[in-house]
């Protein structure tokens, strides 16, 4: 892991960035003491693949019915 100080850090900003999205872990540090680490970000697994959840969710049989008066008229006036 390479250590870095403060104005090290500022200075050479896009170069540490650019360092930790390669995979190396950058230590930062103020009078010699650590006080942050620059890691590259942990990637997605990938695309989400549909139908994972088929058969978990429920929906009531009045899911799709219109909204009583009082709640369809308090979301107009929310506008």
């Amino acid at each position: 892991m390479k250590t870095v100080n403060i104005h090290q850090a500022k200075t050479h900003f896009s170069r540490l960035v650019e360092q930790a999205a390669g995979g190396e872990e950058i230590l930062i540090a103020r009078s010699g003491k650590p006080i942050a680490r620059l890691v590259p970000l942990e990637q997605l697994a990938g695309p989400r693949k549909s139908g994972t959840l088929r058969g978990r969710i429920r929906m009531g049989p009045d899911f799709d019915a219109p909204l009583p008066n009082v709640l369809a008229r308090a979301l107009v006036a929310g506008r």
